[in-house]
């Protein structure tokens, strides 16, 4: 499945929900069920600059394709880092490059974060985006 594919999906999925309370229970939700970064990787050097709270992320390249791991201090942001990972992981480094964040705004996602928190989002694609750049170059 590709990206485009995973996020029509996920904003299929958010089109059913009829108010914020029920978007922010099913971005914790995600956020529970999220795969856990190995602890080695829970340092300055996997942490996400320009978020509120701590974040770390990594990512494995295997087969032609990109898997991101990642946790977070914070419920709501551990959330939204889930969220990005179930539309970007398991995608070549190209798909991952080529591939615009315009489900964020489908989904309405921004609509209620705070503005550090929107940075926050922001700085967790480029990462994301910057991972699949150095697999590309390899």
């Amino acid at each position: 499945m590709s990206i485009k594919d995973r996020a029509n999906q996920l904003i299929e999925e958010f089109s059913y929900f009829e108010d914020f309370e029920d978007k922010y229970s099913y971005i914790l939700e995600l956020g529970w069920g999220l795969p856990i970064i190995d602890e080695q990787y829970k340092t300055p050097e996997y942490r996400i600059n320009g978020c509120q709270s701590s974040v770390w992320l990594h990512a494995d390249y295997k087969d032609g394709l990109v898997t991101f791991t990642a946790d977070s201090d914070a419920v709501i942001t551990k959330g939204i880092i889930a969220l990005l990972i179930k539309v970007y992981s398991n995608s070549t480094p190209e798909d991952i490059l080529n591939n615009d964040t315009d489900f964020i705004e489908k989904i309405g996602l921004r609509d209620f974060l705070s503005p550090t928190r929107s940075n926050g989002l922001m700085s967790m694609v480029k990462q994301m985006k910057m991972y699949a750049y150095a697999f590309q170059q390899q």
